[in-house]
């Protein structure tokens, strides 16, 4: 990758912590990022608000946001970008592969954010599942039919930035 790639993907990675900031007011789905500039634009969004920017839900911030019971669906994101990136990056396009990898983050967010609940509250599976899952479902299954045209619409702008044009293209800068 170039350096002018390089510095694209840290603007696109960047923006993209802004956007997941923002979304703590407003839920935006956004469309895909490769994997590790996911997880560098998730991780500039938890260290903001570990370090007590307003980036989480309601406009708060703070170490104890992480370490309380909502704790473990911020941490979750961090696995959640890097697998669905991960998918997303070998499905070339294809909707069905974008669908499975979003559920499967769901899940993969559901387990680090109900686990943590359960274990900070001393609630029983049943009702930390009940409080920290089962509310959220319709609305998540909403974000991920409204994320697969997004998916579909940002991924050429972003992957087309990157292409190979040529036997040269990586050695420009």
């Amino acid at each position: 990758m170039t350096q002018s790639q390089q510095l694209h993907m840290t603007v696109y990675a960047s923006l993209f912590a802004a956007l997941i900031a923002a979304g703590a007011y407003l839920a935006i789905p956004v469309g895909p990022v490769p994997s590790r500039w996911g997880l560098a634009a998730v991780g500039v969004y938890l260290l903001a608000g570990a370090l007590g920017l307003p980036v989480f839900a309601g406009g708060a911030g703070g170490i104890g946001r992480i370490l309380g019971p909502t704790g473990g669906y911020l941490i979750g994101y961090l696995p959640v970008v890097f697998l669905i990136g991960f998918v997303a990056e070998r499905s070339k396009g294809r909707i069905p592969f974008d669908v499975l990898a979003m559920i499967c983050g769901t899940a993969v967010l559901y387990a680090c954010g109900v686990s943590w609940l359960k274990v900070v509250t001393g609630m029983e599976w049943s009702k930390a599942a009940a409080a920290g899952m089962v509310p959220f479902l319709p609305g998540d299954v909403l974000k991920i039919i409204a994320a697969v045209p997004i998916a579909k619409t940002l991924r050429p702008v972003i992957q087309g930035k990157f292409q190979d044009t040529g036997a040269d293209a990586y050695s420009r800068g």
